[in-house]
């Protein structure tokens, strides 16, 4: 049975309060570099996080913006703003300051929370800021000794659960982020499905995360999904590197790595790769872009832990397809999420049959209200009960489904349909390429043809000629590459996927 929030529903009581009535208030939540927090001293916190907000006068349904690296005071802040029934936006703490005066400006966030070590920005962004009443310093000393002033104690907000919860962003390749509603029956129905059914979290695991807290994959993963059993999540506010992926894997010894390819891939290739121990993992996920099935090899030979693709939006909050453990399928996304329905469609909506390429529809409970002031595109891609996501997938005869590339990613080369991730999965088989994406790119004659941005540090002269006969020899002529451009790395959004805007336009 899929749990049905009843109708006043806050998930800040469903994720934190309840595990206190539960007896679990002295059970270990955080896990730190310095220290280890308890639920019951995370809750505290939160209590008089909210408090704090609620003396600087933000009301139930205002947005609150948190620009915070991971760690106790982003869990208590994300809290806090929910007990008061206000509205979470997360943004990167490292953003610069005309990043920060877009997300002032169209959030309307009447209070911001940013760290004193990433201040500047988004205190010289306050300055212009026409909605913002209130900016926070956390790490400060005048901030701990207000969050030391005011009760540990607060009434959670009796929300709806179709009120807006949390705010996340597309995570679309060009133009500016765009604020995707969420609700708080989104983030208990995914849970539900997704963490219980298919990871099965229990109260033993310990969480580990690669993208960070304000991501929507690691606010679930490594926050709402571990706490919803009264599990640990570990935390850390550095900048992920495989070293020190390693290092925090070594200490803490997870039970649960949340991944993503290119850390997959730093992973694989680091030279200590071989003397790691990850005997610990019981499994890793990935998402957020696709994972190359000759990547997935490599890292079942490295490290021989399972690893769980899968594919989720902020539309729909989280993962709707995925790999199941014990019945992966290197190479593709798994099945559909217990919970949610998935079709392939072509142009006109009419369903295609398995082994059609055509674009994804997907619903279920964890469906977004819609984007921000954005009417056109919501009704664009919120159709009665769907989610149409701009992905275009394939689906065999098992009900696996396979990732073809974004709608406006992939190619029509020689009047057929050419997937960049076919391409660019097939060049990572060769040594010297470390990591690529295919873009397409208008000849003279306004044809398109793909073009292979190549990041290696072997740039010898006859690489690119060698790469273009090594797509020939492996796939149908017409799929190679007409250019190959060698870079230092790839270009990335905000989001951290590859910004093919960005090579299309170089």
């Amino acid at each position: 049975m899929t749990f049905v929030p009843p109708e006043s529903f806050n998930i800040a009581d469903h994720f934190l309060d309840a595990r206190l009535r539960e007896g679990a208030g002295d059970r270990t939540a955080l896990i730190t570099g310095g220290a280890e927090l308890t639920y019951r001293e995370v809750q505290a916190l939160a209590n008089r996080f909210g408090n704090l907000l609620l003396e600087a006068g933000v009301e139930p349904e205002q947005r609150v913006i948190i620009a915070l690296p991971d760690g106790p005071e982003f869990v208590a802040a994300l809290f806090g703003v929910l007990k008061i029934g206000a509205v979470v936006v997360m943004v990167n703490p490292g953003l610069k300051r005309d990043a920060v005066e877009y997300f002032y400006e169209y959030t309307r966030a009447t209070l911001a929370v940013a760290q004193r070590d990433t201040l500047d920005e988004f205190e010289s962004a306050a300055r212009g800021a026409r909605h913002l009443k209130k900016l926070l310093v956390a790490g400060s000393p005048e901030f701990a000794a207000a969050l030391e002033r005011v009760a540990d104690e607060l009434d959670t907000f009796p929300a709806h659960r179709d009120d807006a919860a949390i705010w996340l962003f597309s995570g679309g390749t060009t133009g500016r982020p765009k604020a995707v509603v969420q609700t708080h029956r989104s983030f208990a129905n995914t849970t539900d499905c997704y963490a219980r059914q298919v990871i099965r979290y229990s109260a033993e695991d310990v969480t580990l995360s690669v993208p960070k807290l304000y991501f929507g994959y690691a606010t679930g993963s490594n926050l709402l999904f571990p706490f919803s059993v009264g599990a640990a999540a570990i935390l850390f506010p550095e900048r992920c590197t495989a070293d020190v992926l390693f290092e925090k894997i070594a200490r803490h010894r997870p039970s649960i790595l949340i991944n993503v390819p290119t850390m997959v891939n730093h992973m694989v290739n680091h030279p200590a790769a071989a003397e790691q121990d990850l005997s610990c993992v019981r499994l890793c996920t990935s998402a957020g872009e696709a994972l190359p099935v000759e990547l997935h090899g490599r890292w079942n030979e490295a490290f021989g832990v399972e690893l769980l693709d899968g594919l989720g939006t902020a539309e729909m909050w989280h993962i709707f397809i995925s790999n199941r453990p014990g019945s992966v399928k290197p190479g593709t996304l798994g099945m559909a999420v217990p919970g949610f329905e998935v079709t392939v469609r072509d142009e006109e909506g009419k369903e295609l049959p398995r082994g059609e390429v055509g674009w994804l529809w997907v619903r279920g409970d964890s469906r977004a209200k819609g984007y921000w002031q954005q009417l056109e595109k919501t009704q664009q891609a919120f159709r009665g009960d769907w989610y149409v996501s701009g992905d275009m997938v394939v689906c065999d005869e098992d009900g696996y489904f396979t990732y073809c590339g974004r709608g406006d990613d992939m190619l029509k080369v020689s009047g057929k349909w050419l997937s960049p991730q076919e391409v660019e999965n097939c060049l990572l088989q060769h040594p010297a390429v470390d990591e690529v994406a295919v873009v397409g790119v208008s000849d003279a004659q306004g044809l398109t043809k793909p073009h292979a941005f190549v990041v290696t540090s072997d740039r010898s002269g006859e690489l690119g000629e060698e790469l273009k006969a090594f797509v020939k020899e492996r796939l149908e002529p017409y799929k190679y590459p007409r250019e190959v451009i060698f870079l230092e790395a790839l270009p990335r959004t905000h989001l951290g996927k590859v910004d093919r805007g960005a090579l299309r336009s170089s």
